[in-house]
């Protein structure tokens, strides 16, 4: 008899969690919803272009991902930080799939795509700047969403955001200038950033972006859960204001995927070759950092949830942050703004497919005496394997 720590969830197999097809009704059909939601914003936005005014005003995008993000937040053990921030070699490996994998995986597709080099692919700088845009920014939104689909650790993927944030404020200008406008000239590609003005992104537009997109939700969820336990109990929070809550995510995010692809409907519709050509780099940089991110968290002995964050964290980019700066620097009718706004069209249908392999993941391999990174939570229960 061995005894191993084991997460419950919907998806986890163990007849004590009973049976996947006894998810809720949105949950089941996620997949149909978002793609539905994918064509009605299209749609609407092609039909009524005019749309986009009212959204933008309204700041809808913004209230949908705030909404989107605040579930998970509230959700999260923030007594539990303390031991994520003190895992130095989860965050060493977040570090290095973060901030070196990504964004040198991301230039490396970018130059294959959009460079000129490769026989048969035509040099397209305004791409090409547009991918360097996204592959810089680290996710600290979406992946909240993702994660959680995924039954992965809510407390390491809030920590994990939380690092990426303050580490974004200091390095995404320098890393834009790194790899979009210093290094290609050094490799031959001059160019490549021609007649391009050298632009200044400013630690100032990364911060307000990471304070409207997680601070806002970051805030709130904390407060709820302060009030919440301590005006109430930890166990009325979990078992009776938790779940209440809980659909709010995937409302909010279907609310945000319709009113976003509908500020960019016109777009596509009247572009769907240049769509499909940034859709490849970006289809293979979401499952390449995906698989190897989740791959290295295995192989250091994380267990399914660590593992799971670390994968979505790496794999995910905040294309808030891109599309933002993006448009400041260019004008929201530039080559590298359309780049920017295709990243969220390829990376919510990619990564809910990616949500779907790491349930099979948690199926398919033993987890048994995976500790790394386990936290004491009252999710985890012991039960014992003949």
């Amino acid at each position: 008899m061995s005894e191993t720590t084991h997460q419950h969830g919907p998806n986890c197999g163990c007849e004590s969690c009973g049976d996947p097809r006894s998810m809720d009704f949105l949950d089941k059909y996620l997949t149909v919803w978002i793609f539905g939601a994918m064509a009605v914003g299209v749609g609407l936005g092609y039909v009524a272009p005019s749309v986009t005014g009212p959204i933008q005003d309204l700041h809808l995008v913004e209230i949908g991902l705030i909404a989107m993000m605040y579930p998970p937040l509230a959700k999260a053990d923030y007594s539990q930080l303390r031991a994520v921030f003190s895992n130095w070699r989860i965050l060493g490996l977040s570090l290095v799939q973060n901030w070196l994998i990504g964004p040198t995986l991301m230039f490396g597709l970018a130059v294959f795509f959009f460079s000129g080099l490769v026989p048969g692919l035509p040099a397209r700088p305004e791409y090409f700047l547009g991918l360097i845009f996204i592959g810089m920014a680290r996710c600290i939104a979406m992946v909240l969403v993702w994660n959680e689909l995924a039954e992965g650790s809510t407390e390491y993927v809030t920590g994990l955001v939380a690092f990426n944030s303050l580490f974004q404020i200091l390095t995404y200008g320098a890393y834009v200038w790194f790899f979009g406008l210093f290094l290609p000239p050094l490799l031959g590609m001059d160019s490549l950033v021609a007649g391009i003005e050298t632009f200044d992104v400013t630690p100032a537009q990364v911060f307000e972006a990471i304070v409207i997109f997680l601070g806002i939700p970051f805030a709130g969820g904390f407060l709820t859960r302060y009030v919440g336990t301590r005006s109430k109990g930890e166990e009325w929070y979990e078992e009776r204001f938790v779940p209440k809550i809980d659909p709010l995510t995937l409302v909010a995010l279907l609310f945000t995927v319709i009113v976003m692809f509908a500020t960019q409907g016109d777009n596509i519709v009247a572009a769907p070759g240049d769509v499909l050509l940034i859709a490849v780099p970006l289809t293979i940089y979401f499952v390449v950092m995906f698989l190897v991110s989740f791959g290295m968290g295995k192989g250091i002995g994380a267990d399914y949830s660590t593992t799971t964050a670390i994968g979505f964290t790496a794999a995910s980019n905040n294309f808030e942050l891109a599309i933002a700066v993006a448009v400041a620097v260019f004008g929201v009718g530039s080559g590298v703004a359309f780049t920017t706004v295709v990243g969220p069209l390829i990376e919510v249908p990619v990564l809910l497919a990616l949500v779907n392999v790491a349930l099979y993941f948690q199926r398919r391999f033993d987890w048994t005496g995976a500790t790394t990174g386990q936290l004491a939570t009252g999710k985890e229960t012991t039960i014992e394997d003949d």
